[in-house]
């Protein structure tokens, strides 16, 4: 059986913080109504595989926003599912393997540590990054520990009014 499709679809600062130091998300706040290409990334995938920490942070959120997908949180503990979301371990390809057999086709990975696992097993196909125009001095890296050296090829560029500007990556075959 083929693996799904992984791809990820995330904003950093200007100098490359996903989240404030305390996990928020304030600083795209300003952001957030300018049409950026998610709602159309969103609908491709029918899974969602986030990290822990990704996974409390939308716990806070004023309501599940994921009613419609397949969720599945990647957590090396046992949890109490509270919206139908599902709880795996284990190494990318295992992961995958996992997914695949639950009928997973396109996987959503979100998280910092999950984009960089993923990169590091040579598992993530497609990256989509927003650079936002902030800088925010301070924060949780989208890459805090090193995935290896991995060419990227440029699929698309776009900037947004906001001055946003969205870089869309195929990983390449191979690493290096």
């Amino acid at each position: 059986m083929d693996r799904p499709r992984v791809a990820a679809f995330l904003a950093a600062s200007l100098d490359g913080f996903i989240a404030e130091a305390d996990g928020g998300l304030g600083f795209l706040k300003p952001f957030e109504k300018e049409e950026h290409g998610y709602a159309a990334f969103y609908a491709s995938v029918d899974t969602l595989l986030l990290g822990r920490k990704t996974y409390e942070t939308v716990l806070g959120f004023e309501e599940w926003p994921f009613r419609d997908k397949r969720v599945r949180v990647l957590s090396r503990s046992p949890r109490k599912p509270r919206f139908g979301e599902r709880f795996v371990s284990g190494e990318p390809p295992s992961v995958l393997a996992t997914l695949a057999a639950e009928g997973a086709r396109h996987v959503y990975a979100d998280g910092g540590e999950v984009v960089t696992g993923f990169l590091a097993a040579g598992c993530l196909d497609a990256l989509t990054l927003s650079i936002v125009p902030v800088v925010l001095g301070t924060g949780i890296r989208l890459f805090a520990h090193s995935p290896g050296t991995h060419r990227l090829s440029l699929v698309s560029t776009r900037t947004l009014e906001s001055g946003v500007v969205q870089l869309t990556y195929a990983l390449m075959p191979g690493r290096g």
